[in-house]
Parts: structure tokens; C-alpha cells; sequence
């Protein structure tokens, strides 16, 4: 059963994917986001599922080249779930693509960069003041 938290929780994730995924936009030569302002969070939210379903299954399938290379091997986990992402886009016609994986490597290391940044800052301190 969802908690009180649970939905503020789900939409503040979803606006640091949208907001994280419009930087990777900007800044990496490669992806490419041509229609308007509402098709980006479904993109993002697209992006979510994509990440909430995979990400776990494939961290697991490649636990052994994850601690081979350090945790580096995460960064092609986090380029091939843009790549799947742009191809899911691709068929809904979402208007979001990669041009291929080292794009999609680059992005993947942007949209991360950017979800940590604006998580910490959205999180916070949340332990009540002493005294």
C-alpha cells in the first residue's frame, strides 16, 4: 500500500528526470529533443519506468563487471537505459533521441550528474535541530 509520501516523492523524481534530462539535451551533442515542453516529462517518466524495471536486473546480470571496473561499468548501465528510453520515445513518437551509445554514455553521465545535484539539494538535512 503507497504511503502519504509516496506521491510528492514519485513527482519531485520525476521533475529532477525531466530537469535532468533537458540538461543532457543541452549539453551533449548526439541527443536530440524536437517537440514542445509537454513531451519531455513524458519522456522522463518513460525514462523512470525504464530505470525502475532494468536498472536492478541489469546492475545484478553485471555485478562482476561492476566491481571489476569499480562501479565505472554503471555508467554504460546508465547509457544503455537512455538508449532504450530514446528507442521507446522513437515509437511513441516523443520526439527524443540518441545518435548512438557514446552520446548516450555522455547523457547518461549528465542525467546523472544532475538527478544526484538537485536530489541532494531537494533532500536536504531532514534531522530536526538539536535542543
Amino acid at each position: 500500500m503507497p504511503t502519504r509520501h509516496s506521491l510528492p516523492s514519485f513527482l519531485i523524481r520525476w521533475m529532477i528526470n525531466t530537469i535532468a534530462l533537458s540538461a543532457a539535451v543541452q549539453v551533449i551533442p548526439g541527443i536530440h529533443f524536437t517537440d514542445g515542453p509537454l513531451q519531455l516529462p513524458a519522456v522522463a517518466l518513460v525514462f523512470g519506468v525504464v530505470n525502475a524495471v532494468l536498472r536492478p536486473i541489469l546492475t545484478v546480470l553485471s555485478c562482476p563487471l561492476v566491481l571489476l571496473t569499480l562501479g565505472l561499468f554503471t555508467l554504460v548501465i546508465n547509457g544503455v537505459m537512455l538508449l532504450l528510453t530514446a528507442r521507446l520515445a522513437a515509437i511513441w513518437n516523443l520526439g527524443f533521441s540518441v545518435d548512438g551509445f557514446w552520446p548516450a554514455f555522455w547523457g547518461g553521465l549528465v542525467v546523472g550528474i544532475v538527478s544526484l545535484m538537485l536530489a541532494l539539494l531537494v533532500s536536504g538535512d531532514q534531522r530536526p535541530a538539536p535542543g
